[in-house]
């Protein structure tokens, strides 16, 4: 592994990253290297952390199984249960109580089938900073498709529904709920909303380097068309990631702060049978729940073939890398990614700041994990 990580480093293949495989509790592989910064050749440390992106969502994921762990949120309830508002445009229980068609499920925030994969309001990157406002307009708004009918990806979205169910259960903010019983309690440098000690050292935060154009214009799909959509509305450059505003904003499904070693850590609550260091978070029980399939064909947005559990992706033919058995995964635009391994009781992180152009299946990252899985 280190010779692989070195040579991409040396190779240019990548700027700044890194990576770790834990085995249980136990650090196997830490490894960081190269540049945090290409402007000023600050070097990537130690404690250096990035933008995750989408890797965000197992953070946030997480968040909500401790939540179905202690009885406070049932996956096959209505959202509307729990967020009254939610219930508007048809999509809380019908007459009677009955769950119909139309209605909205827990589960279907979790895997990305309940028809809300982005917003019909236009919004700007700067109005989901506001939790609240974002979840009403999508409390309001009739859902894309019918829900639990097949996947479109809830590229920001997400963080916004599960966000809101937390803070309706808890009273917490999604980003003060992860922070006090799952990053704290661990010791994990791994934020939803960056504090104040981050903010007062900027010489921590790597830089992203925008990946090459693909020569896809998204604004040329139909304005109806729920790739652009979802992908387009809101957009934000990488540039806006060292952004104060951005920084501190819970964004549950695109702004985690981290390293590979803090992302492993907190992940490994799934390979560790839910109890890390002596702190229990989950039951073994809860995370068997997550490999219950919500979907399974090609999502509507990511144009992959992507199977979902409950909250993360399950091994597919999109990420290769990913091997079969009892794994959930995800990775983050650019590239980042990690997996838990259920069966090998192996957690494996990779964080970057080189970004690769794909949104899903990136060849650096399904690199590491075939490397590692031909170690083992």
């Amino acid at each position: 592994m280190r010779e692989l990580f070195t040579r991409r480093i040396e190779g240019g293949e990548e700027l700044g990253a890194s990576l770790c495989v834990m085995q249980g509790e136990d650090v196997v592989v830490d490894l960081w290297g190269g540049t945090a910064n290409a402007a000023s050749s600050r070097p990537w440390e130690k404690d250096t952390v990035a933008n995750t992106y989408s890797l965000t969502k197992t953070m946030t994921a997480l968040a909500a199984l401790v939540l179905i762990d202690r009885d406070l949120l049932d996956p096959d309830a209505a959202v509307a249960d729990y967020w009254p508002e939610f219930a508007a445009a048809g999509k809380g229980r019908g007459n009677g109580g009955q769950v119909d068609e139309g209605t909205v499920l827990v589960r279907h925030v979790l895997g990305h089938t309940s028809g809300l994969a982005g917003w019909t309001h236009p919004v700007r990157i700067e109005d989901v900073y506001d939790t609240s406002a974002a979840a009403a307009l999508l409390a309001a708004q009739e859902p894309w498709w019918t829900p639990g009918d097949g996947s479109g990806y809830h590229a920001i979205s997400f963080g916004t529904l599960v966000g809101e169910l937390v803070e309706r259960i808890t009273g917490m903010s999604l980003g003060d709920f992860f922070a006090k019983e799952i990053a704290g309690p661990l010791e994990a440098d791994y934020w939803i909303g960056a504090p104040p000690t981050l903010l007062d050292a900027p010489e921590r935060i790597a830089t992203m380097v925008a990946p090459p154009p693909t020569g896809f214009d998204l604004t040329a799909l139909p304005a109806e068309n729920v790739t652009r959509r979802t992908l387009t509305n809101p957009a934000f450059s990488p540039d806006l990631t060292t952004d104060p505003d951005f920084l501190t904003a819970e964004l549950g499904a695109v702004n985690g702060q981290g390293h590979a070693r803090s992302v492993a850590r907190i992940q490994s609550i799934l390979t560790c049978a839910g109890t890390v260091d002596g702190h229990r978070f989950v039951s073994p029980t809860t995370i068997d729940r997550i490999g219950d399939t919500q979907s399974d064909g090609t999502d509507r947005v990511l144009g992959a073939p992507i199977r979902f559990g409950l909250g993360w992706a399950l091994p597919s033919a999109s990420m290769p890398g990913v091997p079969s058995g009892r794994v959930c995964w995800w990775t983050g635009y650019g590239g980042s990614v990690v997996t838990a391994d259920l069966d090998r009781g192996i957690t494996v992180a990779y964080v970057m700041n080189k970004m690769s152009p794909e949104l899903v299946g990136a060849a650096r990252p399904n690199d590491y994990l075939e490397a590692i899985y031909s170690a083992m």
